[in-house]
């Protein structure tokens, strides 16, 4: 069997069928099936191996099923690992986990010149037997709105790497040369003066704003007219050598 036509012929389900055969022959004969290529001998195909997946309690994923019908790129082949996987209670070291039937992986292999428009990018990833099955407007809306928006960013990102070709030009932003901030003498002394004093506070002293060898005394004055009372004044003491002789 050709690998060129490998999506086409698993299509249609009738090979499927035949895998099955050999694994519940008394529930799937295959000359029940027609090994068609219209979409109403493949929506029957697929019907009769709906009812038999029910029956066995077999759960094959739904989107490479739908992926397969339509002959999504690399829809079948993942399909046959699944299918493989189940019948046999083993798994391909190869198989794909994450499920994308787009063609974004060929067309980043293409050259630039070679790659598809928006238009062409929707006649790729929608096939026409989709809108024949779901012809609802607003969900075939929605899958062409993805399929422009996946279209655009992989042009963004084109742009991004190869500038030159598209002939982009940096914007004044771009092009203005950004110099450091410098601080001036009188800026610096500030910042210092207050970190020390940052210091100082997180140490928890006291803040110093007199002259060193200052003591405080305590004294009480009275006054004839209003009474005695006690006044806290820190008065500095400042001796002579001359006072000192005398006491």
């Amino acid at each position: 069997m050709s690998l060129r036509l490998l999506p086409w012929d698993f299509s249609n389900g009738y090979l499927i069928a035949e895998i099955f055969s050999w694994y519940y022959p008394a529930d799937i004969h295959s000359h029940g099936y027609e090994n068609g290529a219209s979409l109403a001998s493949k929506l029957s195909n697929w019907s009769q191996l709906a009812q038999f997946f029910s029956k066995r309690n077999l759960k094959p994923v739904q989107e490479l099923i739908d992926g397969t019908i339509h002959c999504k790129p690399g829809a079948a082949e993942m399909l046959v690992q699944d299918i493989y996987s189940m019948l046999t209670n083993g798994r391909i070291k190869n198989i794909q986990d994450e499920v994308d039937f787009t063609d974004h992986y060929y067309q980043e292999q293409l050259p630039m010149v070679a790659r598809s428009t928006a238009s062409k990018a929707i006649k790729n990833n929608i096939k026409l037997t989709e809108i024949m099955i779901e012809p609802n407007i607003n969900k075939n809306r929605q899958k062409v709105n993805a399929i422009i928006n996946m279209h655009m960013q992989q042009r963004l990102v084109e742009r991004e790497e190869n500038p030159k070709r598209f002939n982009i030009k940096p914007s004044l932003a771009e092009r203005a040369v950004r110099h450091p901030v410098a601080v001036g003498p009188s800026e610096s002394a500030i910042n210092i003066q207050r970190e020390k004093l940052s210091f100082i506070s997180n140490l928890g002293l006291p803040e110093i704003r007199g002259k060193t060898g200052v003591q405080f005394k305590e004294i009480q004055v009275k006054q004839a007219d209003r009474g005695s009372f006690t006044v806290e004044v820190y008065v500095q003491e400042l001796q002579a050598p001359s006072q000192k002789d005398s006491n």
